[in-house]
């Protein structure tokens, strides 16, 4: 990374501080807690967790982030695309309309399976994809009617995980992607690749690093995914097997100028210090930092 990138535009997410949406992940922290430890690293975006870790109504949730000086850039829906489309377009347009009310842009959606978790999957049939792409499809037209981007994300876990399942999906649908560099990689993708040959499809970004030997691990079977994270799957920008500064380079030269949301995925034991994930997300902030990346929205 050489000396003279534009300013990028860098967010957090609660997931940096085991917030996350499966029942029993770890020690959930609270919403004022993780606000004002993203403000004290000089965060001032964020994506706002699961459906439920904040406010619902929007007055009171502009209110709280206003408190923090913090804004929204948007939000993570995982929904079982492959079935029940009714069901998965109510709760995208309750999320739509929460996310365009607070200001924000994106609406980050995964492909659930419809089980608890991520570790296990079935396998999806010829109808069963069709009808996945044909609600994500409603869903970016629903999100649109608010003013919002849809950004698909490839995740662990979920019916858009594996290299051949992320091609696919580009193939057969025009929405954009959401670039996760750690879920990428974890399922068999080389991010930068990727980032590469579909450098127009990119829609949204979020940061992550991953220790490469424990990703094996999880393609392989040999551990959960769930157990992984636990174990340190995911680690600080820099201190992973992703080439975070190609990365970076590579989109920003391609013309994206969306967000870059830093994200560790962890889960917490009560006894684990808040420090302990800050301290984290403020050596990815570094990170970042030390490759010449001005950000407007994090203060170092």
């Amino acid at each position: 990374m050489t000396e003279s990138l534009y300013p990028l535009r860098i967010a957090a997410a609660p997931i940096s501080w085991g917030v996350c949406e499966v029942p029993g992940w770890g020690h959930v922290l609270d919403a004022e807690t993780v606000l004002a430890e993203m403000t004290r690293l000089g965060i001032t975006a964020t994506e706002l967790g699961p459906p439920g870790y904040l406010p619902d109504d929007p007055a009171a949730l502009r209110a709280l982030l206003d408190g923090f000086g913090i804004r929204a850039v948007g939000g993570f829906l995982a929904l079982p695309l492959h079935r029940a489309p009714e069901q998965a377009l109510a709760a995208a347009r309750r999320a739509a309309e929460l996310f365009a009310a607070t200001g924000a842009e994106v609406l980050v959606l995964a492909a659930a399976t419809g089980l608890a978790g991520y570790n296990l999957r079935p396998r999806l049939d010829a109808a069963g994809w069709r009808t996945l792409l044909d609600t994500a499809a409603a869903i970016r037209d629903l999100a649109a009617a608010h003013g919002l981007r849809t950004a698909v994300h490839p995740h662990v876990g979920t019916q858009v995980q594996t290299e051949d399942e992320v091609e696919r999906f580009l193939a057969d649908s025009d929405l954009d992607l959401c670039l996760d560099t750690g879920h990428l990689l974890v399922g068999g993708t080389d991010p930068v690749g990727l980032a590469r040959r579909h450098a127009h499809r990119i829609g949204h970004v979020h940061l992550k690093d991953v220790r490469a030997d424990l990703a094996r691990e999880v393609r392989g079977g040999a551990v959960e995914y769930s157990d992984a994270v636990r174990r340190g799957l995911y680690v600080p920008l820099g201190a992973g097997d992703v080439d975070i500064a190609a990365l970076v380079c590579a989109v920003h030269e391609a013309g994206y100028r969306g967000w870059f949301v830093i994200e560790q995925d962890m889960a917490l034991r009560p006894t684990d210090p808040v420090e302990s994930a800050s301290r984290d997300a403020q050596r990815s902030l570094r990170y970042l930092a030390d490759l010449g990346v001005a950000s407007t929205s994090a203060r170092m």
